[in-house]
C-alpha cells in the first residue's frame, strides 16, 4: 500500500542536475520492482497526473472516487457520528454537507477534531464543535470558510 504515491512514483524528468539523475533512477528501479512483484499493490493518490505514465501502464486496475455530492456529505457527517459519540442537543447535518463541500476524508477529519474538541472540555461533543472543527480545518488547508460567519 502507497499512500500519497504520485510522491513516490513521479514523473521522470528532463535530467538537469544530478538530483534529477537520481530521482529518475529511483522511478526506474520501481517500475523493474513493480514488473517482477507477484503480489497486490495499491497506491493511492489525489494527483493522477503527476504519476509516471509507465506505471499508468502496469496497474491493472484504476478505481476513481467522485467528489461527493450534497446528499452523499450529509451521509458521510452521519455516518462518523455513531452512536458511540457522546453528543448533546442536535445534529444539522444537511447544512453542514451544504455550507462546506468537503471530501470524506475531510469530513472525518472535522468530526475527529470535534470529539477532541468536546473531550478537552469534558463534555459531549455538540454541533457548535463541529463548525469549529470545519473553522480549523479550512484554516489548516489554507482556506478561508466558505460563508462569512460561522455561527
Amino acid at each position: 500500500m502507497f499512500d500519497e504515491a504520485d510522491s513516490l512514483f513521479a514523473k521522470r524528468t528532463d535530467v538537469r542536475t544530478s538530483n534529477d539523475r537520481y530521482a529518475n533512477l529511483e522511478v526506474n528501479y520501481l517500475l523493474q520492482r513493480l514488473d517482477t512483484f507477484e503480489g497486490v499493490a495499491i497506491l493511492t493518490s489525489n494527483l493522477d497526473g503527476a504519476i509516471d505514465p509507465a506505471f499508468k501502464r502496469r496497474l491493472s486496475l484504476r478505481l476513481q472516487f467522485p467528489f461527493p455530492d450534497e446528499e452523499t456529505r450529509v451521509r458521510l457527517w452521519a455516518g462518523h457520528v455513531t452512536s458511540r459519540t457522546p453528543t448533546a442537543g442536535d445534529f444539522d447535518f444537511p447544512e453542514l454537507a451544504r455550507k462546506f463541500p468537503l471530501s470524506g476524508g475531510y469530513i472525518r477529519n472535522c468530526v475527529l477534531r470535534a470529539a477532541f474538541l468536546a473531550a478537552h472540555d469534558g463534555r459531549p461533543m455538540r454541533q457548535h464543535d463541529l463548525l469549529r472543527a470545519v473553522q480549523l480545518e479550512y484554516r489548516e488547508m489554507g482556506k478561508l470558510s466558505t460563508s462569512s460567519r460561522l455561527e
